[in-house]
């Protein structure tokens, strides 16, 4: 089965988009500084919502592009929830979530790694090693500009 993710980022940054730069220099929920990892969400909904839960300010949200990404789910670790640690979820994330996604990069074992997301437990986000040599099998789409909904970011801020 193809599976359909989608990464949203600024538009500035769309040339690099897929290089895992920002998780390498700063570190994510699945990985720590100095690993490179490319996050994506199961649903445009679920990215909107990463994007929206990490933004500082409204600025953060203004000229983005939303991107298709397909892989086939062989290509897919999928991260048993009995395996996350019993703070996986919160915030700020927790040393053993970066561990856990910096054992399966370096491991090699799969291009992908599908996670829970903190932000909607029920949904997913999938982990792409870039360095991966099955990573060449990951289909990257044409972005697309995506506009929040005024609502959502009224009041100069992300929270409103």
């Amino acid at each position: 089965m193809i599976i359909t993710a989608w990464r949203l980022v600024k538009t500035r940054h769309l040339a690099h988009a897929f290089e895992g730069e920002g998780a390498h220099r700063f570190g994510g929920r699945w990985n720590s500084p100095g690993v490179a990892v490319v996050y994506v969400a199961e649903s445009l909904a679920l990215a909107a919502l990463e994007v929206l839960v990490h933004a500082q300010d409204r600025a953060a949200l203004v000229a983005c592009s939303a991107i298709p990404v397909r892989f086939d789910e062989r290509l897919v670790r999928v991260l048993p929830d009995a395996s996350l640690p019993g703070n996986w979820n919160r915030s700020p994330f927790a040393a053993a979530t970066q561990a856990l996604g910096d054992e399966w990069a370096r491991s090699a074992a799969t291009a992908v790694l599908r996670v829970p997301s903190a932000v909607v437990s029920s949904e997913h986000i999938y982990v792409i090693n870039p360095a991966h040599p099955a990573f060449r099998r990951v289909r990257i789409g044409r972005a697309a500009p995506f506009a929040f909904d005024a609502r959502l970011v009224r009041s100069g801020s992300a929270r409103g």
